[in-house]
């Protein structure tokens, strides 16, 4: 299964940007959908969660109060909309479906479905 993410992009520093990941050929409801997030030289990042079946989310605290994560069942998509971004937001984004419990939620082994990346660059 190949999850597709998009919406990358060149943004100013104060800028928004949305990402979107669908998730064909899973059955959604029992998954929980999360992006990641890798800078050139560093590791890969947990960035937020939302678990399918009601919905909860959880953030990374860098980004918290700025981006947000939500589902949209008519199109099997999870978007991750990201606000007042920071040149250190700069990164290729990664989503990810899995079923982590809930102490694992923020690790990438938890997850087994990957998308390609989207690249977002923040401009200072």
């Amino acid at each position: 299964v190949q999850l597709l993410a998009s919406g990358g992009g060149l943004v100013q520093a104060g800028g928004s940007l949305r990402l979107s990941c669908a998730l064909p050929g899973i059955t959604i409801t029992t998954y929980t959908v999360a992006w990641f997030r890798q800078a050139a030289g560093k590791e890969r990042e947990f960035v937020a969660s939302i678990r399918w079946s009601g919905g909860s989310a959880r953030y990374a605290d860098s980004v918290m109060h700025r981006f947000t994560i939500s589902r949209e069942y008519a199109k099997t998509t999870v978007h991750l909309q990201m606000n007042s971004l920071k040149p250190e937001d700069t990164a290729v984004y990664y989503c990810a479906a899995g079923r982590p419990i809930t102490s694992t939620t923020m690790l990438r082994s938890a997850y087994y479905y990957w998308g390609q990346g989207t690249q977002v660059t923040v401009s200072s």
